[in-house]
């Protein structure tokens, strides 16, 4: 039970009524999830690759063929553009058993092979012994099982995801990730998934494309996209919230780093030799790359860059703790989660110093 792959290539643009300046591109049996907030596009992008929406400009194509192209005045119907639709509340036909909502994508088929076939789906999502039960008599993680098994019984061309997992718990999401996960091994055509949730697309995409006011800022593996944003704006989609000043002081190819003035001291980050001298440059920091160790017990992380900071605020939150520090001389706050209990050991509270360590490998140093 596997579907048909290919690859997928959108370019279109407008300058209204909804703004778009948008590239996106998938290939088979890749899963690329496209990140924003609302308002960034992310669903008419979904509905312009569905047939619901057509751009002003551009071309979107899926293996050899052409779905749309402005200049030669193709634009297939959705129903000659064979894709497999997961809407964000599923869409099921509530007077349908699980069985008969993944038949209704089959009508294609004879009715005994239809009948087999949606029944392996249900199989292959964990839905056996459910099919005769009604949407109304599912839980809400049963109803987002259905509605995949009956996008991707069509053997689709492309898979179109949409906020998948926003309607259920946090708990039936978690479950539905890994199923999804293990799913995904067996699927061959590209799978493209609307998602506002940074979390979901780390744990789920082979690529993701972040999206603001319908234009695509970045696109790449989803920790290396949050490793080297392209530039602040995406670093602020990303909600990264370190992030500051410095002046570019010096160069050591040799050893891979940029020195920068930041605030009172220096701080090195990764190589970047394009830079000029002296230019006034943004970087920023994961709270992930700050190591804090007690004075007292003198044991600090390697590193060059060894700072003593000075804790503003602490707020616990369950099993972490939300940090707040002040770098020498720089005004706006580092944020940063500690465990607890590490928290608790290095006594942390507002107006305390301790030393910490910026890992220089993952400071990262804006060019734009």
């Amino acid at each position: 039970m596997t579907c048909a792959g290919s690859d997928f290539a959108l370019s279109v643009r407008q300058a209204g009524p909804i703004s778009l300046d948008a590239e996106v591109s998938c290939q088979g049996g890749e899963l690329l999830a496209l990140v924003g907030p609302s308002g960034s596009g992310k669903s008419t992008l979904l509905r312009a690759i569905a047939g619901l929406y057509r751009p002003a400009q551009g071309r979107i194509a899926c293996g050899d063929e052409c779905w749309f192209d402005h200049e030669k005045g193709i634009n297939l119907p959705p129903q000659r553009r064979h894709i497999g639709f997961v809407p964000q509340h599923y869409g099921l036909f509530p007077h349908m058993t699980a069985l008969h909502n993944v038949m209704a994508g089959l009508t294609h088929l004879p009715a005994q092979l239809r009948r087999e076939k949606a029944a392996g789906w249900l199989s292959k999502v964990h839905l056996s012994g459910l099919e005769q039960r009604r949407p109304a008599e599912l839980s809400g993680g049963q109803q987002q099982r259905v509605a995949l098994a009956r996008a991707l019984a069509r053997e689709p061309a492309i898979v179109l995801l949409d906020e998948p997992f926003s309607a259920v718990d946090r708990a039936t999401r978690e479950t539905l990730y890994v199923e999804l996960a293990e799913l995904k091994r067996e699927l061959a055509p590209p799978i493209i998934m609307v998602t506002h949730d940074l979390n979901e697309a780390l744990l789920l995409a082979d690529r993701m494309t972040l999206l603001t006011r319908g234009q695509t800022l970045q696109s790449g593996h989803p920790r290396q996209v949050l490793a080297r944003p392209v530039s602040e704006t995406a670093a602020r989609l990303l909600g990264i919230r370190n992030l500051f000043d410095g002046e570019v002081l010096r160069h050591d190819p040799a050893a891979g780093l940029t020195w920068l003035k930041a605030g009172a001291g220096e701080i090195a980050g990764r190589l970047v030799e394009a830079l000029p001298l002296g230019s006034r440059v943004r970087w920023m920091v994961p709270g992930s790359a700050v190591r804090l160790r007690a004075r007292a017990r003198g044991d600090l992380a390697a590193g060059v860059n060894r700072l003593s900071i000075t804790v503003k605020t602490v707020l616990p939150l369950g099993e972490e703790c939300r940090v707040t520090a002040l770098l020498p001389g720089i005004e706006d706050p580092l944020h940063l989660q500690v465990p607890l209990r590490l928290a608790q050991q290095l006594s942390l509270s507002p107006g305390i110093p301790t030393d910490a360590v910026l890992g220089e490998r993952e400071i990262h140093i804006f060019t734009s």
